[in-house]
């Protein structure tokens, strides 16, 4: 297959999974705009250190709702329409943050962005409506990684991009690029960049390219039919105890939104008065929920429907599926996070450099989500590989949590590198299983599962907080402080790797016909299987 990717790449299949992995990619440009700019704002809008958290956090926060509502349309209305109107909408919060006069209209901006985050669902579902069970591993992992990498191609190619654009009206201070124009500009003698027209010009490219992806892929191969649930209000169960766990399993998608809105009146954002407002919404935004998932199964839950033993699913699967996404996706937006900051402190490197290194985390990506999904496809067992690689990833946390000055970088380099392999392989595990669970509701398991991954990275740094807090007890973090939080950071993280392996080698099950030739209700004999633009 991966010949093939290439040589047959304007070619069916191929063709649909470039142009799906692209639109993704460019989603995660967009979400991932405001990094690379973040001193700059800072320093024009004159924001304090929590206000400039807050529309890092506003960034994130409806992402996780998001996710879930993006899966109910994906079901609905197909991948081509959803992609399509997802990345015209980017161009929306990109103008209205680019256009800001205030602080309040920032996080309006990034708030709305937090939307844009959710792509990565879409792409799931057209992936896995164009490829076979026996290929879906690697379909996915290349789509999933080379479209992550949009988050790394941000952090270096926005300030480039401002800097072609420092000759349009309207530039702004840009201080961190003043050694790079000096270094590969030495003639260009302002010290401006337009960081408002690079992020307006990244939403106006995707919108584009929305209008571009909607006249150019389809749902489905020819003649396939795109399974749709009867109700996409909620996601469709198949016994009655699965209805009560996916009501429990549902209380955490409210629960971080809690944590968030309790952050955001730490800075100060929120009053308490629009605390206890923010609460109550969202008390009342589970209950609908619940409402819906009990429309959608009311009938199961009467008695008054049963389903046959070839339509049923396990929602456990989707449960621990979920579980795996907090802890390897959750964990690496974590990771990502911290550690410019964690290699600086340890080893005494300047930003630079410990920038350098870090982002090579990141670099991983484009190698170690499709080597999931291959690893998934060829081994034989997608249950045995997604227990492996995360608890690759727990061993490999665990030991990085004893990295010190002492350590030679290196050492420490390699180390982290290694980690990341199996971080970002169990990312591709992890949706090499997705698309297998139920076939029309894989948008909305999808949503679900991508939405719990927002949930490990706010929950995490929620944790390495909490730690700081109790450790400096309002003193002044000393180095030796600060890698004791750390050390307790990454044992976190290790831990909650392997008890999901541990979950996962004992309650996971291997999906019904994982290598099989055609999806389920096609045949190996269909005419749409030995149709040329899907092979």
């Amino acid at each position: 297959m991966l010949v093939e990717l290439f040589s047959k790449a304007t070619q069916g299949r191929y063709k649909i999974l470039h142009l799906t992995w692209f639109a993704f990619f460019l989603s995660f440009v967009v979400w991932f705009n405001f990094p690379p700019f973040k001193t700059t704002i800072v320093q024009e809008f004159g924001l304090t250190p929590g206000q400039a958290g807050t529309i890092g956090l506003c960034n994130v926060a409806l992402t996780v709702p998001a996710r879930i509502l993006i899966g109910m349309l994906l079901d609905k209305y197909g991948p081509r329409v959803t992609y399509s109107l997802l990345l015209i909408y980017a161009a929306v919060p990109c103008l209205i943050f680019a256009t800001a006069t205030s602080f309040n209209q920032l996080v309006l901006g990034r708030l709305l962005m937090g939307i844009v985050g959710a792509g990565f669902v879409i792409g799931i579902r057209m992936t896995a409506e164009w490829f076979p069970p026996k290929e879906v591993g690697t379909a996915e992992g290349i789509y999933g990684g080379w479209g992550n990498f949009g988050s790394a191609f941000s952090a270096f190619t926005m300030v480039l991009f401002a800097l072609a654009l420092s000759f349009l009206p309207g530039a702004f201070q840009f201080p961190e690029a003043q050694n790079f124009k000096i270094l590969f500009f030495p003639a260009f003698s302002t010290d401006v960049l337009n960081w408002r027209a690079a992020i307006a010009g990244t939403g106006i490219i995707a919108a584009l390219y929305g209008c571009f992806y909607y006249f150019n892929v389809s749902d489905t191969p020819p003649g396939k039919v795109y399974q749709r649930p009867k109700s996409v209000r909620g996601l469709e169960v198949t016994s009655v105890r699965d209805f009560w766990f996916l009501m429990a399993m549902n209380i955490p998608l409210t629960a971080i939104l809690m944590v968030l809105a309790w952050r955001l009146q730490k800075v100060k954002f929120l009053t308490p008065g629009m605390m206890a407002i923010a609460m109550a919404a969202l008390l009342g935004l589970y209950a609908f929920q619940a409402y819906n998932c009990w429309v959608v199964n009311k009938d199961l839950l009467a008695g008054r429907k049963r389903y046959s033993a070839e339509d049923r699913y396990k929602f456990k699967q989707v449960a621990l599926l979920e579980l795996t996404y907090i802890v390897n996706f959750g964990s690496e937006l974590a990771v990502v996070t911290i550690l410019p900051s964690f290699f600086e402190g340890t080893f005494s490197l300047d930003k630079a450099a410990a920038g350098i290194i870090a982002s090579s985390y990141a670099f991983m990506n484009l190698m170690s989500r499709p080597g999931g999904g291959l690893i998934s496809d060829k081994v034989g067992s997608r249950k045995w590989t997604m227990v492996v690689l995360t608890a690759g990833m727990g061993i490999g946390y665990m030991m990085m949590s004893t990295v010190n000055k002492g350590w030679w970088l290196p050492l420490a380099v390699i180390l982290t590198m290694t980690c990341s392999f199996f971080v970002q392989s169990s990312e591709g595990a992890t949706f090499a299983i997705v698309p297998l669970v139920k076939r029309r509701v894989t948008g909305q398991v999808a949503g679900n599962v991508g939405a719990y991954g927002n949930v490990g990275a706010v929950a995490y740094l929620t944790t390495l907080l909490l730690v700081k807090e109790a450790l400096f007890a309002g003193a002044k973090p000393t180095p030796e402080l600060m890698a004791q939080a750390n050390s307790v950071f990454f044992q976190v993280l290790g831990m909650g790797g392997l008890i999901v392996a541990f979950l996962c080698m004992f309650f996971l099950e291997e999906p019904k016909d994982s290598f099989a030739s055609a999806h389920e209700g096609e045949t190996d004999t269909s005419p749409i299987l030995s149709d040329p633009t899907y092979q």
